[in-house]
């Protein structure tokens, strides 16, 4: 029980602090509050963009694997901390599909 506090207290800080340092971040990010969770350069919650963009690099499947993962969420790929949905219902694709672009855009 105290480790389960212990994580949602490091992750509301990170969140805090993840905010506050996405000036890099595209607009769209923080409007769908991405920051909350990555940032570019650096593992927060969430892997860093940059680590997602090199794994995917050159991958042609990459862009709607990452669209389906983004909107529906889930865990597994970058650790035990589960993944929110962004888009479950779908009717941002255009905004998740614009950001996974920009996160595969990274490593060129």
């Amino acid at each position: 029980m105290k480790s389960i506090i212990v994580s949602m207290t490091v992750a509301a800080g990170l969140m805090i602090a993840g905010s506050a340092m996405a000036t890099d971040m595209p607009a769209i990010a923080k409007k769908n509050n991405c920051t909350a969770c990555h940032a570019i350069d650096k593992k927060l919650v969430g892997p860093a963009w940059m680590e997602v963009s090199k794994k995917y690099k050159g991958d042609a499947g990459a862009e709607a694997r990452l669209i389906t993962k983004v909107s529906k969420g889930g865990s597994g790929n970058w650790g035990s901390m589960p993944m929110p949905a962004n888009d479950p219902a779908g009717k941002k694709r255009a905004d998740m599909q614009a950001l996974v672009q920009f996160i595969l855009g990274l490593a060129k």
